[in-house]
Protein backbone atom coordinates (compact mmCIF):
# COMPACT_ATOMS: atom_id res chain seq x y z
CA UNK A 1 0.00 0.00 0.00
CA UNK A 2 1.37 3.55 -0.97
CA UNK A 3 2.34 5.94 1.59
CA UNK A 4 -0.72 8.43 0.99
CA UNK A 5 -1.93 11.46 1.95
CA UNK A 6 -4.65 10.14 4.24
CA UNK A 7 -1.90 7.96 5.80
CA UNK A 8 -0.10 11.13 6.84
CA UNK A 9 -2.92 12.92 8.14
CA UNK A 10 -3.65 9.74 10.08
CA UNK A 11 -0.21 10.03 11.72
CA UNK A 12 -0.48 13.65 12.16
CA UNK A 13 2.40 14.50 9.73
CA UNK A 14 0.45 17.30 7.71
CA UNK A 15 -2.12 18.81 9.12
CA UNK A 16 -6.35 18.37 8.87
CA UNK A 17 -9.45 19.57 10.68
CA UNK A 18 -10.36 16.08 12.38
CA UNK A 19 -14.33 16.43 13.53
CA UNK A 20 -13.72 12.72 15.50
CA UNK A 21 -11.37 9.69 15.78
CA UNK A 22 -11.42 6.18 17.55
CA UNK A 23 -9.82 3.36 17.87
CA UNK A 24 -10.80 1.89 13.94
CA UNK A 25 -11.32 5.54 11.77
CA UNK A 26 -10.79 9.19 11.37
CA UNK A 27 -12.85 11.91 10.50
CA UNK A 28 -12.23 14.99 8.64
CA UNK A 29 -13.04 18.33 6.69
CA UNK A 30 -12.30 17.77 2.70
CA UNK A 31 -9.68 20.26 1.54
CA UNK A 32 -11.83 21.01 -1.34
CA UNK A 33 -15.37 20.33 -0.42
CA UNK A 34 -18.54 20.16 -2.17
CA UNK A 35 -20.49 21.85 -0.15
CA UNK A 36 -19.91 23.38 3.42
CA UNK A 37 -19.00 20.98 5.97
CA UNK A 38 -18.29 17.82 3.05
CA UNK A 39 -16.20 15.55 5.41
CA UNK A 40 -14.23 11.78 4.71
CA UNK A 41 -14.67 8.79 6.94
CA UNK A 42 -11.20 6.87 6.59
CA UNK A 43 -9.88 3.31 8.33
CA UNK A 44 -6.91 4.06 10.38
CA UNK A 45 -6.00 0.92 8.93
CA UNK A 46 -4.20 0.84 5.92
CA UNK A 47 -6.77 -0.42 2.67
CA UNK A 48 -7.17 0.71 -0.46
CA UNK A 49 -10.57 0.63 -1.52
CA UNK A 50 -13.88 -1.89 -1.09
CA UNK A 51 -11.78 -4.78 -2.79
CA UNK A 52 -9.05 -5.14 -0.17
CA UNK A 53 -11.57 -4.29 2.89
CA UNK A 54 -11.74 -6.60 5.72
CA UNK A 55 -15.57 -7.35 7.07
CA UNK A 56 -14.44 -5.48 10.35
CA UNK A 57 -12.66 -2.54 8.63
CA UNK A 58 -15.75 -2.22 6.56
CA UNK A 59 -17.75 -2.32 9.86
CA UNK A 60 -16.05 0.09 11.82
CA UNK A 61 -15.82 2.59 8.64
CA UNK A 62 -20.19 2.34 8.70
CA UNK A 63 -20.13 2.60 12.25
CA UNK A 64 -18.28 6.04 12.24
CA UNK A 65 -20.69 7.13 9.07
CA UNK A 66 -24.28 6.51 10.83
CA UNK A 67 -22.14 8.57 13.48
CA UNK A 68 -21.49 10.87 11.92
CA UNK A 69 -24.41 11.59 9.23
CA UNK A 70 -26.82 13.01 10.87
CA UNK A 71 -24.07 14.96 13.62
CA UNK A 72 -22.85 16.98 10.44
CA UNK A 73 -26.43 17.71 8.71
CA UNK A 74 -27.88 19.23 12.34
CA UNK A 75 -24.00 20.86 12.81
CA UNK A 76 -24.27 22.49 8.95
CA UNK A 77 -28.02 22.85 8.69
CA UNK A 78 -28.54 20.49 6.01
CA UNK A 79 -31.55 18.75 4.58
CA UNK A 80 -29.69 15.54 3.32
CA UNK A 81 -26.12 13.84 3.42
CA UNK A 82 -24.97 12.12 0.11
CA UNK A 83 -22.40 9.08 1.07
CA UNK A 84 -20.20 8.82 -1.55
CA UNK A 85 -16.87 6.50 -1.96
CA UNK A 86 -14.61 5.68 -5.52
CA UNK A 87 -13.31 2.28 -5.99
CA UNK A 88 -9.97 2.48 -8.19
CA UNK A 89 -9.33 5.05 -10.26
CA UNK A 90 -11.58 4.32 -13.24
CA UNK A 91 -14.38 5.02 -10.78
CA UNK A 92 -12.52 8.42 -9.74
CA UNK A 93 -10.77 7.02 -7.18
CA UNK A 94 -7.68 9.75 -6.32
CA UNK A 95 -6.31 8.64 -2.80
CA UNK A 96 -5.73 5.05 -2.66
CA UNK A 97 -6.96 4.68 1.28
CA UNK A 98 -10.81 3.70 1.55
CA UNK A 99 -12.71 6.47 2.24
CA UNK A 100 -16.28 7.24 2.63
CA UNK A 101 -17.36 11.01 1.51
CA UNK A 102 -20.22 12.98 3.52
CA UNK A 103 -21.43 15.43 1.15
CA UNK A 104 -23.83 17.83 3.00
CA UNK A 105 -26.98 18.73 1.06
CA UNK A 106 -30.17 21.87 0.76
CA UNK A 107 -33.01 20.83 -2.01
CA UNK A 108 -32.40 23.09 -4.23
CA UNK A 109 -27.97 23.79 -3.91
CA UNK A 110 -27.31 23.30 -7.44
CA UNK A 111 -25.12 20.00 -7.13
CA UNK A 112 -25.79 17.73 -9.75
CA UNK A 113 -25.43 14.15 -9.40
CA UNK A 114 -24.62 11.56 -12.25
CA UNK A 115 -27.13 11.13 -15.49
CA UNK A 116 -28.99 7.94 -16.02
CA UNK A 117 -28.84 5.69 -18.81
CA UNK A 118 -31.46 3.08 -19.96
CA UNK A 119 -31.39 -0.52 -20.94
CA UNK A 120 -32.12 -1.72 -24.47
CA UNK A 121 -34.63 -4.22 -24.58
CA UNK A 122 -34.03 -7.67 -22.65
CA UNK A 123 -30.69 -5.95 -21.73
CA UNK A 124 -31.79 -5.73 -17.74
CA UNK A 125 -32.48 -9.25 -17.82
CA UNK A 126 -29.21 -10.52 -19.45
CA UNK A 127 -27.19 -8.41 -17.11
CA UNK A 128 -28.80 -9.54 -14.38
CA UNK A 129 -28.40 -13.34 -15.01
CA UNK A 130 -25.00 -12.67 -15.66
CA UNK A 131 -23.99 -11.41 -12.11
CA UNK A 132 -26.57 -13.26 -10.19
CA UNK A 133 -23.97 -16.43 -11.88
CA UNK A 134 -20.86 -15.05 -10.79
CA UNK A 135 -22.64 -14.76 -6.91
Amino acid sequence: MEDTVFAKIIRREIPADILYEDEDTLVFLDIAPVSKGHTLVIPKKPVRNIFDADEETLAAIMRTVKKMAPILREAVGAEGINIHSNHEAAAGQVVFHLHFHLIPRLKDDGLVMWPHQKYEPGEAANLAQKIRAAL
